[in-house]
């Protein structure tokens, strides 16, 4: 009887304590994740606007596909902004783990998951399920409303201080900016010819929607020096 009580003791703490703090997590990735909606529709406004004063006319669109799921489109670009709906902790070898923030609260190290996607707009225009799309960025979000950014290029120093960073306006708009400057830097390569020189009949019967000559931006010339570039 004594092993039965302390078992549920142990459960109602565990309830009480980690089961808490993920609901924590969840709430602050929420309500980050419609901070970031709010944020695109301004930011897709403005772009609209500035294009449209310099003459051009360049698609800009802001779309929700669901509570956890918006895409934002500019010009061929499409960035795919997703919310994971459940908590992940980060594993003791992720370097994260060393920083102070984390050794005096663990508890600190269970986060919800915003993930950013790059792909091309015609993939998803015209079906072409085979292409593929590249992880730009993975937000973490706490129960302290702190967060951290793990990503390409700038995205991958500008958020690495886990211990200060605080979801605010001004961080996620440098955060959105950047994500996006880098998906239109990144450029479509011409696939390596022998790649490409055999195609099927099914393939050119349903070339229209490519379903099996995948497109991607970094699948032509992988050389080791570009692509490490991209790191």
């Amino acid at each position: 009887m004594d092993k039965n009580i302390e078992s549920r003791k142990q459960i109602i703490k565990l309830l009480a304590t980690k089961s808490v703090i993920k609901y924590t997590s969840f709430d602050n990735t929420y309500a980050t994740f419609e901070q970031i909606k709010s944020s695109l529709k301004k930011l897709a406004k403005e772009v609209k606007n500035e294009l449209k004063e310099l003459g051009k006319d360049i698609p800009v669109e802001y779309k929700e596909k669901g509570k956890y799921e918006v895409e934002f489109k500019v010009a061929g670009d499409l960035l795919l902004f997703y919310m994971h709906t459940n908590i992940f902790e980060f594993p003791k070898s992720h370097a994260v783990m060393q920083q102070s923030y984390l050794k005096e609260d663990p508890m600190r190290a269970y986060c919800g998951v915003i993930s950013i996607y790059n792909f091309l707009a015609d993939s998803f225009k015209y079906n072409r399920i085979n292409d593929v799309g590249y992880l730009v960025g993975r937000l973490f979000i706490n129960k302290d409303k702190h967060f951290l950014l793990e990503g390409k290029r700038q995205l991958g120093y500008l958020f690495n201080n886990f211990g200060i960073q605080k979801v605010n306006d001004e961080s996620l708009q440098l955060l959105l900016e950047s994500a996006l400057k880098y998906s239109i830097e990144l450029d479509l390569l011409v696939p390596p010819y022998r790649s490409v020189s055999v195609v099927s009949v099914d393939e050119m019967q349903n070339i229209t929607s490519s379903i099996s000559l995948k497109t991607g931006k970094q699948l032509g010339f992988k050389y080791k020096a570009k692509m490490d570039s991209y790191n």
